[in-house]
């Protein structure tokens, strides 16, 4: 990547690159983690979120597991609540003003 706002963190080679530019050139992020890179990508300055090959963390089948197991969990506590009467559903309530 060519761009002056791409850089890389010294503590661990990171990959850093602003949304902008991961929108931009996505591919290339990609390729990156294809060959074992990580890449942060950043929204005024602040980390967000990170991009990591599948390799680096835990297989596949686990990682299923993991989060079958969360759903569960999360769908029996969900279960257990009352339900509340909130009236008609407003998208505009998800955003913020």
């Amino acid at each position: 990547m060519a761009n002056r706002s791409a850089e890389r963190s010294s503590a661990n080679s990171l990959h850093v690159v602003s949304a902008t530019e991961a929108n931009r050139s996505f591919s290339a992020i990609l390729r990156r983690a294809r060959h074992g890179e990580s890449t942060a990508i950043t929204d005024r300055g602040r980390i967000v979120a990170r991009l990591v090959p599948e390799t680096a963390g835990e297989d596949a089948g686990a990682r299923r597991q993991r989060l079958e197991s969360a759903w569960e969990k999360t769908e029996a506590r969900l279960r257990g609540q009352p339900a509340l009467n909130l009236g008609k559903f407003n998208r505009d309530w998800a955003y913020d003003d």
